[in-house]
């Protein structure tokens, strides 16, 4: 408790107290037949990750069973971070645990999508979307406050939790060992009056977490690298150049992340190379000479009228290009100014493009009858039919 108030209310849970902690995870029980079989620890809130830790015991309560963990903002099992029900069963038959992969495939699964954009809230469009049907996402987030565009986020912790939602979401939709492949970078909360000092937060590392509770494993930590005046924009570092003093150096930020993850697995990930059906594609889909041999990637930033924050088409292709085949899927839950399509047609793949911007979403149904020319017609159009009206159209009424 904090003072006088639950940490679970002073952070406007929808679980609150043990007791429905353990109502919750007792449901989950009845739904796999064990409320019998198993009793409960005591629940406890951990409040750094928003969950509540249900543990399960024996009914004699001699054995540890494993534990439940729920979404204390939804209520929600967390599936992927509870115990598996076979393992709990083979403990409590005291069995040795199952082998391989639970409901593992051992086919490989070709995504049945074709291109397409959507309009909404991407939390539920990607919830209309079938599991594993996509084998890369590439994306990268609106900013927490960085710009008065993205200032829905009236605190961290609520734009942490929506990236939660998404990262879940974007797990489920993703084929098995594929890779999610996010930019991000630490943003500048600017002073509110001389009498407070700006504020940074280290973005990156608080969702690195959010991945790896949500079922990825971290692969790779890509620096791109801007020239050295894009970064004066910020403002940061103006103040030290002009006066030198010590204690008020800070540096002007030049480099954003590209972090790679990859969907946990038990498989290899050659498995997807030795397994594909087309070796004509795997073949076509090697790199050619001139890939990048370190993590530190020198591109330039995009110029985008249309978009604040839009990523350069060279940074899509390199993405594409290293984590995908020809043919495959390729989603990006934060489309923006639709770069990821771009990348993917050019490169061979299919495209899924959500955004929640009407402009933006108008903007990408344009831009992607150019990339596709006389295919735009097959393009699964969702919620944006009438945004994807030519202008010449949409001014006539058609």
């Amino acid at each position: 408790m904090e003072g006088d108030v639950l940490v679970s209310e002073k952070r406007k849970y929808l679980v609150r107290t043990v007791a429905e902690a353990k109502q919750v995870a007792l449901a989950w029980l009845e739904q796999i037949n064990l409320q019998n079989a198993a009793a409960f620890g005591l629940p406890e809130v951990d409040d750094r990750y928003h969950v509540w830790r249900v543990p399960l015991r024996s009914a004699s309560r001699r054995t540890a069973l494993g534990e439940i963990v729920l979404d204390a903002y939804s209520g929600d099992v967390l599936v992927d971070r509870t115990t598996k029900p076979e393992l709990i069963e083979a403990r409590l038959l005291k069995k040795p645990p199952p082998k391989g992969p639970s409901g593992a495939s051992s086919q490989y699964k070709l995504s049945p999508l074709r291109n397409t954009i959507g309009y909404g809230d991407s939390v539920n469009l990607l919830d209309e979307m079938p599991s594993e049907s996509v084998d890369l996402i590439f994306t990268s987030p609106p900013y927490f406050n960085a710009r008065p565009q993205y200032s829905e986020f009236e605190e961290y912790e609520g734009y942490l939790h929506f990236m939660r939602k998404i990262i879940s979401r974007c797990h489920s939709v993703l084929s098995e060992g594929r890779f999610m492949v996010m930019n991000t970078s630490p943003i500048l909360l600017r002073r509110a009056s001389r009498n407070e000092s700006s504020k940074r937060i280290a973005v990156p590392f608080d969702l690195h977490r959010i991945f790896v509770e949500e079922g990825f494993d971290f692969v790779d930590d890509i620096i791109w690298l801007k020239p050295e005046g894009a970064g004066w924009a910020t403002g940061r570092g103006r103040r030290f150049a002009a006066d030198r003093n010590p204690l008020q150096y800070k540096t002007v930020p030049v480099t954003e992340y590209v972090l790679v993850y990859r969907k946990r697995s038990p498989r290899l990930i050659d498995w997807h190379i030795r397994n594909h059906p087309d070796k004509k594609i795997v073949q076509a889909s090697k790199i050619p000479d001139g890939y990048e041999r370190t993590n530190v990637w020198r591109i330039s930033p995009a110029v985008n009228a249309n978009h604040p924050a839009a990523f350069p088409l060279e940074l899509a292709e390199k993405v594409v290009k290293y984590y995908s085949f020809r043919g495959d899927v390729v989603l990006d839950p934060f489309a923006g100014s639709g770069t990821v399509g771009a990348a993917a047609v050019k490169l061979g793949r299919s495209f899924v493009l959500f955004d929640s911007n009407m402009d933006y979403v108008r903007q990408v149904c344009a831009d992607a009858r150019r990339w596709l020319g006389g295919k735009f017609e097959d393009v699964l159009l969702i919620n944006c039919r009438n945004l994807a009206r030519p202008e010449s159209q949409a001014q006539l009424g058609i």
